[in-house]
């Protein structure tokens, strides 16, 4: 199944913090107006604040927590909750216009984080989120498309990630039988 734009929004978003190398693409407000400006979600005058960097830190570790299921981080979802209640959202029935958008009276980088919110929505609606997921090794947990055609896929790239945890569990069971013969 392709890959919808508003999973490769979400994907591309949550991705901005790389848990094994620990680099984070939206470490300050500038280069959150940075990674805005290239996603087109803000024109080029728009400049965020630190208020606007803590909104869409918030709205990240709420998402990457959402992604866990039942695992997921209680104190991070309440926060993108909160932060998602003060971004009011517009039904539309206006020609050209989406059903649902940011509440113009927000300013643009707030209605950035609405667009990024509503595009998690569009993915809860039509089941596509079932097909967002971490990666299952525990040092990456990346987001990654699944489009396989029984939604299996466990890891991020089975060339590394997956490669990785196999090799684990074949040294596990090597050392395991070493010691028990």
């Amino acid at each position: 199944m392709e890959r919808p734009p508003a999973a490769e929004r979400v994907e591309l978003f949550t991705n901005t913090f790389d848990l094994e190398s620990g680099r984070d693409d939206l470490s300050t407000p500038e280069e959150l107006t940075h990674w805005l400006r290239d996603q087109g979600l803000v024109g080029g005058g728009t400049r965020a604040d630190e208020a606007d960097h803590r909104a869409f830190l918030d709205l990240r570790a709420g998402l990457r927590a959402a992604l866990d299921g039942p695992d997921a981080d209680p104190h991070a979802l309440a926060r993108a909750d909160t932060l998602l209640a003060g971004l009011p959202l517009l039904a539309s029935l206006s020609p050209g216009r989406r059903a649902l958008v940011p509440n113009p009276e927000l300013g643009p980088v707030r209605a950035a984080c609405a667009a990024l919110a509503l595009d998690w929505v569009r993915l809860v609606t039509t089941g596509d989120v079932a097909r967002l997921k971490r990666c299952a090794e525990h040092t990456c947990l990346w987001v990654f498309w699944d489009g396989s055609r029984n939604q299996s896929r466990r890891w991020c790239s089975m060339r590394v990630c997956g490669n990785r945890t196999k090799s684990r569990r074949h040294s596990k069971k090597e050392r395991r039988a070493r010691e028990e013969g």
